[in-house]
């Protein structure tokens, strides 16, 4: 077995080394979400953590380490006896991005719980992680229905499996530990409020902290054993704290003080629901713990805010975490301190980090709105002339980026026809969660069983199985797969149209409001987004397709604009973008929304190479949606044009805001092959 890097050798981090410490001290605060870019440590310390907890008594033979003194009573393994039991050292089971519904909550054999009724039951990673560490790498990016499982293990300490009326429970305790990189992606809200507490790591950029981080892992890499001997005495100090925390914490009091101020701080940032109040006091109670005070302090509160609220204040996916400082030490001084702490406290600072951290975290104060009068007053900037298609003038000098207006909910947008791509929330697909719409022979392992298909298979059979008693010979042969469908997560493609034509502040604040509220939407329905814009003479990929939703929109909110009309450029570089990702994830089914009034300027004949490129995108059978941006009175109908060159459909920014676009599939797939007809 490989030596684990040492917790006491990982260099600053102090806010993540505390939140995982005070997990460890009392797992009821309820885990971890490490966020950070790549390269921080994080899994480093996570793995760390296991050699600092406390060796756990399990009973002999159990699969599903129940303790000895206190036997799971529906254990599946059980009952068991109470008595003395074996000691071995706490896990850490990490869980792959890939696992399967089956590997995480464990397999039930339907074969035998149909022919034998009982119970056969190979349990998963759940049961593995009970009264250890479950830790899971880039759980941005693991599928929601595997989130909602893990989640409700660790809120409940209980795994449920179920197929078909047959269920097995047993015992699900284990401290939960997520980390992931924000620019992959984020979590739904109400998956981030279920995470206890929350850290940001970033490598720090003091020169003298990176040598020392690189010191010490070439010496690691060189001889791990020599390097964990050198920092045995901090590791033995540290885990000695936590034995000693974790005996002091059933005699911390929190009392009316403290819980004031933690109810004051909850209203104040305006988190949804009780559930930050609750971790807010687990956190200060075991802070104090961590610090050897059996008193909790207005500094504990203030500490655990800053652990406990971060990502539970977020408003939309596009806020920042984070919490304004200053607005929480006023809060505190408005409700008063806590409690009076003993003189003779002992001195919080002790190794692997001490009891609380530097207060200046990377959670700074936020910045404010602009004035909404100052941004009134400010003069529309008129685009520069330029001879555009139709006779308009369009803008030839880049004009600075404008502020999106404020985002709406918008139309469903979906691609026609069946996928079978990742699980989502926008098109129609073949998936492992959904309504039943049939059955099939299962193609590896049996997940889903179709009882009545199962049952009428095996039916024929009966009497040349020698069936004598009530229950139903069942072979392998007789089960049957519940096909089902659900909806898919797609790649959104948007190519904005960033020209002269488009440069009026008021019209541009408008379209980056439209495709905001697109990209909020393509958020909620687990999309993969990638952002093209197009001015001047060429056409330029903002952003490469990313499940980061947040970063298309700051890369919009930068987005400036002026210049001729390239929309032909836009169009091959959208289709050069999308025959890459085919390739790369050939499952996962694209929709274009070209973003643009439809006008083409610049070069030789702009309106015959847009046609040409468009044609491109019909016939590779593209899902396209053209938003028409063109304004006035007047108006030359050039989007719709376009969108019937791209065998699409075109939308206007009023359209977009509508109740529903039902029939906008019908739409898209009849336009489609209305074009390939014509053709």
């Amino acid at each position: 077995m490989s030596t684990p890097y040492p917790f006491t050798a990982v260099v600053g981090q102090d806010d993540l080394r505390l939140a995982l410490l005070l997990n460890a001290v009392s797992p009821a605060v309820g885990g971890v979400l490490v966020r950070g870019e790549k390269g921080t440590a994080k899994s480093t310390a996570v793995r760390a953590l296991s050699a600092l907890l406390p060796e756990v008594e399990v009973v002999v033979g159990c699969r599903f380490s129940c303790a000895p003194g206190a036997p799971d009573p529906v254990c599946p393994d059980g009952p068991h006896e109470t008595g003395p039991g074996s000691s071995r050292p706490a896990r850490v089971v990490e869980l792959p991005v890939g696992a399967s519904e089956d590997r995480l909550v464990g397999a039930l054999d339907i074969e035998r719980a149909l022919a034998e009724g009982v119970k056969a039951f190979e349990p998963g990673l759940l049961a593995d992680a009970n009264r250890g560490v479950l830790y899971v790498d880039e759980v941005n990016l693991l599928h929601d229905h595997l989130v909602d499982l893990l989640l409700d293990a660790a809120a409940m300490g209980s795994s449920y499996v179920e197929r078909e009326g047959v269920s097995v429970r047993h015992a699900a305790r284990f401290l939960l530990v997520g980390t992931m990189n924000p620019e992959e992606g984020e979590l739904r809200p109400q998956l981030l409020d279920r995470f206890g507490l929350t850290v940001e790591v970033a490598a720090s950029r003091e020169p003298d902290l990176r040598v020392e981080v690189v010191r010490r892992r070439l010496a690691y890499d060189d001889d791990p054993a020599s390097f964990a001997a050198r920092w045995a005495d901090e590791e033995n100090a540290l885990r000695a704290r936590i034995v000693a925390a974790r005996a002091l914490l059933p005699e911390v009091r929190l009392g009316d003080a403290a819980l004031r101020q933690i109810a004051a701080t909850c209203a104040a940032f305006e988190v949804d629901g009780m559930r930050a109040d609750i971790v807010m006091a687990r956190t200060a109670t075991t802070l104090a713990a961590w610090a050897g005070r059996t008193v909790v302090l207005a500094e504990d509160v203030r500490q655990a805010a800053l652990l406990a609220l971060p990502h539970r204040r977020r408003r939309n996916p596009f806020d920042a975490p984070g919490l304004d400082e200053e607005k929480l030490d006023d809060t505190l001084e408005e409700f008063g301190g806590g409690d009076d702490a003993p003189e003779d406290d002992p001195d919080p600072d002790g190794p692997g980090g001490g009891g609380q951290p530097p207060q200046d975290g990377p959670e700074g104060p936020q910045d404010g709105p602009v004035d909404a009068a100052e941004e009134a007053a400010r003069p529309e900037e008129p685009a520069q002339p330029e001879e555009g298609q139709g006779g308009r003038p369009a803008g030839s000098g880049e004009q600075s980026a404008v502020r999106a207006a404020e985002p709406f909910r918008t139309k469903m947008l979906s691609v026609p026809g069946l996928g079978e791509g990742a699980a989502g929330r926008r098109s129609r697909a073949r998936t492992d969660h959904g309504r039943t719409t049939g059955s099939r022979r299962p193609q590896g392992a049996l997940t889903k069983l179709h009882l009545a298909a199962t049952v009428q298979a095996a039916a024929p059979h009966q009497r040349a199985r020698g069936r004598s008693g009530r229950g139903l010979v069942v072979r392998r042969d007789d089960l049957r797969q519940a096909t089902r469908e659900g909806r898919e997560g797609n790649l959104v493609l948007f190519v904005v149209d960033a020209s002269g034509s488009m440069a009026a502040r008021q019209r541009m604040s408008a379209v980056k409001g439209a495709v905001l509220s697109l990209l909020l939407d393509a958020y909620q329905r687990r999309d993969k987004v990638g952002l093209i814009t197009f001015r001047g003479k060429n056409a330029t990929v903002a952003l490469p397709p990313t499940s980061s939703v947040d970063a298309a929109a700051v890369r919009l909110e930068t987005l400036p604009t002026g210049g001729r009309t390239p929309l032909s450029a836009g169009l091959l570089k959208a289709h050069d973008v999308l025959r890459v990702e085919r390739m790369r994830d050939p499952a996962r089914r694209p929709l274009l929304v070209v973003v643009t009034d439809g006008r083409a300027t610049g070069g030789p004949d702009p309106v015959a190479l847009g046609t040409r490129a468009a044609r491109l995108h019909a016939a590779e059978g593209t899902a396209s949606v053209v938003v028409d941006c063109e304004s006035g009175p007047v108006r030359l109908g050039l989007a719709g044009a376009l969108a019937g060159e791209l065998g699409g459909t075109a939308v206007t920014l009023d359209e977009l805001r509508a109740d529903s676009i039902a029939g906008l599939v019908r739409d898209v797939q009849g336009a489609s092959g209305a074009h390939r007809r014509a053709a």
